[in-house]
């Protein structure tokens, strides 16, 4: 199984910032790095091993859109987190828009970590957030 995902970016926010978030997803070997974040928005990288998951989650008053940089997942989405009735596959290139206060979870269903960027908005992390594991993101308290 194939774990390695890269080097670690770090927190460039507020301040005006260019960057190959391609290039820096592929690179990213965190669970989850926070890359900018602002005053209304935050972009993440995020490395989800092979066979895992970002884990259910919800965010009730923040938007977040995802994209596909690497790898192929299946994606489910519902108001309800029993009954989530959206469930789409996605690979490279796609998006993933999620509203606010939607149930939802990705799960890397193929053979290498699943790269991606996500914009929250507002930030959800607070700036320079890294989470090394899925471990370390479900223990953090903010």
């Amino acid at each position: 199984m194939h774990t390695d995902c890269g080097n670690t970016p770090t927190e460039h926010g507020p301040k005006p910032y260019v960057a190959n978030v391609q290039q820096l997803a592929t690179q990213n070997h965190t669970f989850r790095t926070a890359l900018w974040t602002g005053c209304h928005a935050q972009m993440t990288l995020m490395c989800i091993p092979v066979h895992s998951d970002i884990g259910l989650e919800i965010h009730e008053d923040t938007d977040q859109i995802l994209q596909v940089i690497q790898g192929i997942a299946l994606v489910r989405m519902g108001k309800d987190k029993n009954r989530m009735g959206f469930q789409r596959e996605v690979c490279r290139g796609d998006t993933i828009f999620i509203p606010a206060g939607t149930w939802h979870n990705i799960i890397n269903t193929g053979r290498i970590p699943l790269k991606l960027s996500s914009i929250y908005a507002p930030p959800h992390h607070p700036a320079g957030t890294i989470h090394r594991t899925k471990e370390d993101a479900e223990k953090a308290t903010y």
